[in-house]
């Protein structure tokens, strides 16, 4: 403890000293990553009179772990922080959230003019991309995980591929096949499409990975119980893989609600508020934030901000939701689960009760009734 501190004070104030009395170095940024190196090399020779090579190692490593474990939130504070602070003069008028940009000019006051367009726009593009890229996705992953295959490698290894695809060239492929080829117009639904083939690759990736870690007793005790391969995999893998498969859909969905270029392309711009994703441009939160922190006056930066906090809240409660509808683990049921479950549990249980004590339970003895009619009318047939 007393070497940590030590090397600590020891560090900061020889990188006092050169900041000002060498002034090679300029900046905050620079002040922290000359100190932090000049205290790894300070602690590591304190150390090394006490301890072994290894241990000195093993101490230097440490503490790099936890660097990084405080660096890494701090960035992510930091950067919300800052966000939201660019963003209060936007943030604290009713007009930003309940108004569109059509009656605003850059010039016009921040008390004009909101983002309301371009949140409902980010709404029903990520909606629909949602509605096709999950299934399809989970049925992929289903595929490549179930049946391994030559096919199933192929298609493994072009999403793997796809995933580094990039966003401009999802764009293009949209704008080509979609736009210009059908000839549709630039809409809300070609938007979707674009950020579709940005979330499907991330989605079959991420719930290939869980779906193969579905231990194999739980399949193969399903199999021995007369289960079909696919009542296997609806019953078994997808309950048990579901907090996972969770997971990989919102990674998908940060992947697909922060792009810009292909709803740029496909979707167009516009300051209007536009609820029909078929028809008309429409714009979304990333491209609203962009065509504002392009403006050099203050109050359109503000509303660039502005609209960049209220993206990353849209997200967060968008992860919640998602949370909340299937992030239950394994094994993990709701009240209205457990109460269908301890029905159905007491029924077996008559049922086979029933059995021992030759009992005729619920519906045995019409079944034996239609059996008793059933062989009285063979002989009748075979008289006539």
């Amino acid at each position: 403890m007393y070497s940590l501190v030590g090397s600590a004070a020891a560090s900061i104030a020889l990188t006092t000293w050169l900041f000002t009395q060498l002034r090679v170095f300029q900046g905050a940024l620079g002040f922290v990553a000359v100190a932090f190196l000049l205290f790894l090399s300070i602690y590591s020779a304190v150390v090394r009179f006490d301890e072994t090579d290894l241990a000195v190692r093993d101490r230097i490593v440490a503490v790099l772990v936890h660097a990084v474990a405080f660096v890494l939130p701090l960035v992510l504070v930091i950067v919300v922080v800052y966000t939201f602070g660019r963003g209060t003069d936007a943030l604290s008028h009713l007009n930003f959230f309940t108004h569109d940009m059509s009656q605003t000019g850059p010039l016009d006051p921040i008390t004009s003019g909101g983002i309301i367009h371009a949140a409902v726009g980010t709404l029903i593009m990520i909606t629909m991309a949602l509605a096709i890229s999950i299934p399809l996705g989970i049925a992929s992953a289903v595929f490549l995980s179930e049946f391994p295959g030559r096919f199933s490698r192929l298609v493994r290894t072009v999403v793997e591929a796809m995933t580094a695809l990039p966003s401009i060239v999802a764009g293009l492929f949209v704008y080509a096949t979609i736009i210009l080829t059908l000839g549709f117009e630039r809409s809300g639904f070609a938007a979707s499409l674009a950020i579709t083939v940005m979330m499907l690759p991330i989605i079959i990736r991420s719930a290939d990975v869980v779906l193969r870690l579905v231990p194999g007793n739980l399949k193969e005790a399903s199999l021995a119980l007369g289960s079909t391969k696919w009542r296997t995999v609806w019953s078994v893998t997808l309950p048990t893989a579901r907090s996972g498969l969770t997971t990989a859909v919102i990674l998908g969905t940060a992947r697909g609600i922060g792009e810009t270029s292909p709803v740029l392309l496909t979707a167009g711009l516009t300051t209007y508020l536009n609820v029909n994703p078929f028809s008309g441009p429409m714009v979304s939160l990333p491209l609203a934030t962009f065509s504002f922190v392009k403006s050099p006056e203050p109050s359109m930066i503000s509303r660039g901000f502005g609209s960049a906090a209220v993206l990353m809240v849209l997200v967060l409660v968008l992860f919640l939701v998602a949370r909340l509808i299937g992030g239950r683990g394994p094994g993990v049921l709701t009240e209205r689960q457990r109460k269908r479950r301890t029905t159905q549990s007491r029924q077996d249980a008559y049922r086979f009760r029933a059995r021992e004590l030759g009992i005729a339970g619920p519906g045995t003895s019409r079944r034996r009734e239609r059996r008793g009619r059933a062989h009285t009318a063979e002989p009748e047939r075979s008289a006539s």
